[in-house]
């Protein structure tokens, strides 16, 4: 499937950068105050950020596709770890992060990639100065989250022929099903979406980048410690999101008592794209007044 016209125009504002072989892209912007790294989610790509950047035209920016994601490169021997995905995000950071602090904003499987950055910034070795993190809408924990069918088919022994027989109708009853009602997936997001998914042979590869659910749950306790323990940390939740669910919400409370959360009470799974104003104005809040 050939990318839509609109996506296209977001390649165009990016760039291709290399990381251990493989392709990459990425989206920088310049601005003020802290560089605000954003990391995207499951299945999607930094595309979701657009309509926020829109919103949010000051701070400097940068994000990027996770491998196998979006526009970058989507190798099929790949073993699909958030390591490897934070350790691209930290290579990032230093080409691009000038020495100044970094704020992460992370989203769905972006999250985990954020916990391992700041258990890594816990031991002392993270390599740049983390200012602060929010967090929205991930199954953080994953035993208190309600996985889609499609997580749960691609996640099991017949994941591989799932995604050989991934379909677009599939892809926009459960793409779609995320979104809250009054902020329903149009069909030009989803055309956009699948299209992205397409690109490169990704439709095939789902039961690949499904592997982060596993790594939540066997690194269960560095994560979480990391959520626990680091200090500068916010929370905002669309509490219509039917994957990660308000459960997945009040355990983290549970584990971070009197973290400072945002509740978005008629906002599903995608609060970027179903209401970019509302949060980017939570971004500018957390950005401006961190911990």
């Amino acid at each position: 499937m050939e990318l839509t016209e609109r996506v296209r125009g977001w390649e165009a504002r990016g760039e291709r950068e290399h990381f251990r072989g493989h392709g990459i892209h990425v989206f920088r912007r310049e601005g003020e105050g802290p560089l605000v790294l954003l990391l995207h989610g499951f299945p999607s790509s930094s595309y979701d950020w657009r309509p926020l950047l829109d919103e949010l035209p000051g701070p400097a920016v940068l994000t990027f596709d996770f491998l196998g994601f979006g526009l970058s490169d989507k190798p099929r021997d790949h073993l699909y770890t958030l390591g490897w995905q934070a350790d691209l995000a930290t290579e990032l950071v230093s080409r691009h992060g000038t020495g100044r602090p970094i704020f992460v904003v992370a989203h769905d499987m972006g999250t985990s990639v954020a916990t391992e950055l700041m258990a890594r910034d816990l031991e002392g070795r993270l390599g740049f100065e983390l200012a602060g993190v929010l967090l929205f809408n991930g199954s953080i924990v994953l035993d208190a989250a309600t996985l889609t069918p499609s997580q749960k088919l691609l996640r099991g022994p017949l994941g591989p022929l799932a995604a050989r027989l991934s379909s677009r109708r599939v892809f926009d009853q459960q793409f779609g099903s995320v979104f809250s009602a009054a902020h329903p997936l149009s069909p030009e997001e989803a055309d956009d979406q699948w299209s992205l998914i397409c690109h490169g042979g990704g439709r095939s590869l789902g039961h690949k980048l499904v592997h982060y659910l596993d790594e939540r749950i066997a690194l269960a306790d560095r994560w979480h410690g990391a959520i626990r323990d680091w200090s500068d940390l916010r929370l905002a939740w669309g509490l219509l999101d039917p994957v990660a669910t308000t459960a997945v919400l009040d355990a983290l409370r549970r584990l971070h008592p009197g973290v400072p959360v945002t509740e978005l009470p008629e906002l599903g799974h995608y609060p970027q794209l179903e209401d970019p104003a509302r949060m980017a104005a939570v971004v500018r809040e957390a950005v401006v007044a961190p911990g």
